[in-house]
């Protein structure tokens, strides 16, 4: 079978669509095989040989010589041995050249069902393997049609597809149009590999910068995080390991050309490049620039922070309509509460007071617990014994009555607000945040107080104030201890 063009097709599907030519050579053999099995027997002892250079297929049956013939599909008397050789003998396996013409119209198109199914499947394993290791980068392409808002890119070798909630707000491509996107993902599918892009990843932005500034992508100049409100703003944190290299510089580059460069990309969103640094708070602090911070209180525990600013950068530091501070939020991992100084004295003054609530409570001690990072009802009611002993000086005895009488309080404080029906305020970022456990409203703090006064009454328990060491100490009656 002699097909004057079959390496020529062989070779150009090998390059149009990134196939191996061995792999087409052996579904062409294949598909040969299945169609020879059609017409000589589904047992039948068959080879495919193709000749690169000639572009000949040639199609081999063997049957093993035997006295008598049992199973005409693979044996072949010594008679008719002799015919295709001379010198054969009984029991030698030989083959022979059978004429593909004889094959028919069913067994030719068997054959190419079998070469169009293999080549889909080579086809979706070679788009597999050539964009698997692209993941993660940036890829160019033309827009080919637009399906249901979803944009399918012709990347030459391939389809991908932008889904609709990977775009960017407010942009729009025709047929036509070259696009670039971020390799989101590449998927094997039943049906086809799918390569899924993004222009909304925060790792596209990184990816820009890296191809836009040299320092980048020499890894002078290391991008630590970024976050992007997609076509509106976003924030990129950046550092050096090069001391006479300024990061934030290298990234603007002269007279802002580097960064102008991928704003225009980004289709107009502005960037924020600031100085990264290993201290969270001074971090913290470059992510909510322009805005000047006064103070920095860190939970590290809850991963939290009270940013407290000045009365005039409030609206600065939060941004428009919590942009600014909820971009700082996801650059730096931590939850932020922005509040000005007002604000923040106010909640002092009010978690200040819920210690006050508690029975025999003085000024000084509730000053000396508040110091000491016992600021609320709840902080007394759930710390240590030995921790409320030492920010106090009181005894470990005392330390108890005074912990036992902050967890009434609390039971109190939450048990009315459940009648009531309390709402809190659980927002994720808000320029005032409430302390749902700690603060109160006036009927809460009125409610509150006549229980404190019943409970006082009810207990002839009293803390009286002594002079121990110049701090306050709390002293009981132990015949009354019993009653708490």
């Amino acid at each position: 079978m002699l097909i004057t063009d079959i390496k020529r097709v062989i070779e150009q599907v090998s390059r149009e669509k990134g196939i191996n030519k061995e792999v087409l050579i052996s579904t062409l053999k294949e598909a040969i095989e299945s169609a020879a099995r059609k017409k000589l027997g589904a047992r039948a002892d068959i080879e495919v040989h193709y000749d690169e250079k000639s572009g000949e297929v040639e199609v081999f049956q063997f049957k093993e010589v035997v006295s008598v013939v049992e199973d005409p599909e693979v044996e072949l008397t010594m008679e008719d041995g002799l015919k295709y050789d001379p010198e054969c003998e009984e029991g030698d396996s030989l083959g022979i050249k059978v004429d593909t013409s004889l094959f028919g119209r069913i067994a030719a198109q068997s054959a190419k069902q079998v070469i169009i199914q293999k080549m889909k499947e080579a086809e979706r394993n070679a788009v597999y393997d050539n964009f698997i290791n692209k993941k993660g980068d940036i890829i160019n392409g033309i827009v080919q049609r637009i399906d249901r808002g979803n944009i399918i890119v012709n990347l030459g070798q391939a389809e991908a597809v932008l889904p609709s909630k990977e775009q960017m707000p407010r942009e729009n491509y025709k047929r036509g149009d070259r696009i670039r996107a971020y390799v989101l993902d590449v998927l094997e599918e039943s049906r086809g590999s799918q390569i899924v892009l993004s222009r909304t990843h925060p790792e596209f932005l990184v990816k820009l910068f890296a191809a836009e500034v040299p320092e980048v992508a020499e890894s002078i100049v290391t991008i630590q995080g970024a976050a992007r409100e997609p076509g509106v703003r976003s924030k990129v944190a950046v550092t050096s390991s090069d001391s006479d290299v300024d990061p934030v510089g290298a990234c603007v580059g002269m007279k802002g050309n580097r960064v102008q460069s991928i704003v225009q990309e980004l289709k107009g969103e502005k960037i924020d490049i600031i100085q990264w640094n290993p201290d969270i708070a001074k971090f913290v602090c470059n992510a909510l620039a322009p805005a000047e911070i006064s103070k920095v209180i860190i939970d590290e525990y809850n991963r939290t922070m009270e940013i407290i600013v000045p009365d005039e950068f409030l609206s600065i530091a939060i941004g428009k309509n919590g942009q600014n501070v909820r971009l700082a939020c996801k650059l730096t991992g931590w939850h932020l509460d922005v509040m000005s100084k007002d604000e923040y004295s106010r909640k002092e003054k009010q978690r200040h007071d819920s210690l006050m609530k508690i029975p025999g409570m003085t000024e000084s001690l509730a000053d000396a617990l508040y110091q000491n990072g016992f600021a609320s009802l709840k902080d007394v009611a759930l710390g240590d014994i030995t921790s409320i002993c030492s920010a106090s000086e009181l005894s470990e005895q005392d330390a108890v009555i005074l912990k036992k009488r902050a967890g009434e309080m609390l039971h109190l404080s939450k048990s009315f607000s459940r009648i009531t029906g309390g709402v809190h305020n659980n927002g994720e970022v808000s320029s005032k945040s409430v302390d749902s456990e700690y603060e109160e409203s006036e009927v809460d703090n009125q409610t509150n107080n006549e229980a404190v006064d019943n409970i006082s009454s009810d207990n002839d328990n009293r803390f009286k104030h002594a002079e121990d060491v110049g701090t306050e100490r709390f002293l009981q009656d132990s015949s009354k201890t019993e009653q708490l």
